[in-house]
């Protein structure tokens, strides 16, 4: 089972490492590293695997065929567009503040590699389970947003700022109803903790218990990877692909790729807090956990791709204010529910 070989290497480091007469200390630090850098290779693959899956599902949708000529099926498309962005030249704007603009590309992963640190791929998956995962998660994941106005104001380009402005404003307005949302099923199970939450829903999944929570969220989390009908980022009115105008080359795929490494962090959050984790439906604990977590997780992605080709892109005004009209309303609506379906539950003694 993996699980057990991922139990099973951690320990076998840190028994080898303590024969060497390692310290403590450094022991789990460099355990934890090793584990960190698993966690960035596999952002890095699914993220390069992601990028063809779109393409894949892109082209179904209108009845094109896709990437099939590089590898078999295309499968090496990506991989030979990755070579491409590397041997292109940077050209970077003479007025440009230099050191944070060369940093933002290189720290958009900093965030998803921290974040990840805390999510269970499967039972006993987890690199660290911390009794405050979920909110370490939140507060980690909103870094990003600094990191897109800091390539927006350090390109020197106005054109860069207004569509920093423009993100900035999106992703900070729809934090706030992600968060309500996800306060629902905190009260459920009085706990922070990744797996408390996976373990709470052993019978029952949330989306069921919680079905409002979960549209408020999941729109809400599409909104923040800046995704259709949400993606002001790259449909600004000058056409110039908003903040990240004065990045080309293997710059520019950085931010391309931390948007599917982030679409990846959304649906695996989505999948704990709603479907369930790793949990099998119907009793079918025969498969791994692991594998039941990333079906669902993809089976979350192929939605969030699928809306991208279905639905036209919405106005800015529209999208501020259905974010601040609608979903903050409802989020609230759902908690002052969730409130009372509680008390009353522990009123009847069910």
């Amino acid at each position: 089972m993996l699980e057990n070989l991922f139990v099973g290497i951690a320990g076998g480091l840190r028994s080898f490492l303590g024969g060497l007469g390692v310290p403590l200390e450094i022991n789990e630090a460099i355990v934890m590293l090793v584990k960190l850098l698993a966690i960035l290779v596999f952002i890095l693959v699914n993220a390069l695997w992601l990028v063809y899956m779109e393409r894949k599902v892109a082209a179904y949708m209108q009845a094109r065929i896709g990437p099939n000529r590089v590898g078999p099926k295309g499968l090496l498309q990506t991989t030979c567009d990755i070579g491409k962005l590397i041997s292109k030249e940077i050209i970077i704007n003479k007025e440009a503040d230099l050191i944070p603009f060369l940093l933002a590309p290189v720290l958009i992963f900093v965030p998803t590699l921290m974040v990840f640190a805390v999510i269970p791929f499967g039972q006993n998956m987890a690199a660290i389970d911390m009794n405050i995962g979920l909110l370490y998660l939140l507060a980690i994941a909103s870094l990003s947003t600094i990191i897109f106005w800091m390539a927006s104001w350090a390109s020197n380009n106005k054109y860069s700022l207004l569509g920093g402005m423009r993100v900035v404003a999106q992703m900070v307005s729809y934090e706030l109803p992600m968060v309500l949302a996800i306060l629902g099923v905190v009260m459920i199970v009085g706990s922070l903790k990744m797996s408390d939450i996976i373990a709470a829903q052993e019978h029952t999944w949330f989306i069921f218990t919680q079905p409002i929570a979960f549209l408020i969220y999941f729109i809400a989390a599409v909104a923040e990877c800046n995704r259709t009908p949400f993606d002001l980022m790259e449909g600004e009115s000058e056409l110039v692909n908003g903040f990240n105008t004065e990045y080309g080359g293997m710059a520019f795929a950085m931010f391309y790729l931390a948007e599917y490494a982030n679409m990846l962090v959304v649906c695996a959050l989505t999948t704990i807090l709603f479907l369930g984790g790793w949990h099998a439906p119907f009793g079918l604990t025969i498969i791994p956990s692991w594998v039941w977590f990333f079906l669902k997780v993809y089976v979350v992605m192929f939605i969030i791709m699928q809306l991208r080709w279905t639905y036209p892109r919405i106005r800015v005004d529209q999208l501020m204010g259905f974010g601040w009209k609608v979903l903050v309303p409802l989020s609230l609506a759902n908690i002052f529910v969730t409130g009372i379906g509680m008390y009353i539950y522990r009123a009847i003694g069910w």
